[in-house]
């Protein structure tokens, strides 16, 4: 038996004949209690399966390869087992996934934040293992790199280039990426209800289905407007909801504003830079933050944050501000005097 899921327009398939009962109750508790997207749960459960054939390849000694570990089948995986698994094992599991599969350091982070959801789950709402081996795992935090983003010239020169048969569709979604700090998942399910022009807002459904309101600026109603005016008004078009179609008059798909993207980054020779559709958020945080007067809490509210901790990797200085404070220094200008007195 298998078990579809789809929200938003995303289909993950998982065939609970090959999944021990243990873990067929934890994809359903996490898709019922935690909202979390189809993605993370298909992310959760390969995370999972990966684990307990690993634990079954070290325990039973008729696995000898651990190259052929996907071949290992998990359906029989036994409650005895689970019991056994010590802190012990989740180190070794690590060290695994380190040097035999070359995760990096958030690979590994993902997975371990999985497996303490999971075996809290067997700990103490399944009640079927006593002991939790994930309570005791110390593990280093991991540093946030700075994100990556355009700068405010660039980011005109971004706006200024749109070279498509559609530009002001293309202009809005780029418009509404840079002043909006929207993901793609987000922009992609806008619905023209959404949109208030009224009162200047939009509402956005985020990460686990929740919502919040962006408030639009000029550039982004006139934008918005100046798309749905050309926007089909075929009776196809009327009846669909979406905000952003494809000329199949039919919700637009991320790959295709991915590719909306890198199109205008290349007519703007922004290309090969390490820029995308997620970097354009990080654009648009960085630039309210460093141009708009925007705080942390301001920033969590309109990005959709979980915690302010997230919030502030965009709290970063710009080089031109720590050039300045760099010339701005007390001793700045402080020259050595080679006169020695006669």
């Amino acid at each position: 038996m298998s078990v579809w899921c789809s929200w938003m327009g995303y289909f993950m398939k998982i065939d609970k004949t090959k999944c021990p009962d243990f873990l067929n109750d934890y994809i359903l508790y996490i898709s019922v209690t935690k909202s979390l997207s189809p993605r993370t749960i298909e992310e959760y459960y390969g995370d999972i399966r990966l684990f307990l054939k690993y634990i079954l390849f070290m325990k039973d000694k008729n696995y000898s390869d651990i190259e052929n570990l996907a071949d290992i089948p998990i359906d029989k995986f036994e409650i005895e087992l689970l019991e056994s698994i010590k802190l012990q094992n989740i180190y070794e599991f690590l060290y695994y996934l380190s040097e035999e599969r070359e995760n990096h350091d958030r690979a590994r982070s993902r997975k371990v934040s999985t497996l303490k959801s999971f075996f809290k789950y067997l700990c103490n709402q399944k009640k079927i293992i006593a002991h939790n081996p994930m309570e005791q795992l110390e593990l280093p935090t991991l540093s946030k790199p700075l994100p990556k983003y355009l700068t405010l010239e660039q980011s005109m020169d971004l706006l200024k280039n749109i070279n498509t048969s559609y530009p002001e569709r293309d202009y809005c979604i780029l418009a509404l990426f840079l002043n909006c700090g929207l993901r793609l998942s987000e922009l992609v399910n806008l619905d023209v209800s959404d949109i208030n022009f009224k009162y200047e807002q939009m509402t956005i459904t985020g990460k686990g289905r929740k919502q919040r309101i962006v408030y639009l600026n000029n550039a982004c109603i006139e934008s918005i407007m100046n798309y749905l005016s050309v926007r089909d008004d075929s009776e196809q078009c009327h009846n669909e909801k979406a905000l952003f179609l494809s000329k199949r008059h039919k919700r637009i798909s991320k790959r295709r504003v991915q590719q909306i993207v890198e199109n205008a980054l290349h007519s703007a020779q922004l290309d090969n830079m390490g820029f995308s559709t997620h970097k354009l958020r990080h654009t648009a945080a960085t630039l309210m933050y460093q141009y708009g007067g925007a705080d942390v809490l301001a920033l969590k509210e309109i990005l959709g944050h979980e915690s302010t901790s997230t919030t502030e990797i965009y709290t970063h200085l710009s080089d031109e501000t720590l050039r300045k404070i760099a010339k701005n220094a007390p001793l700045a200008n402080i020259k050595l005097d080679n006169k020695k007195e006669k």
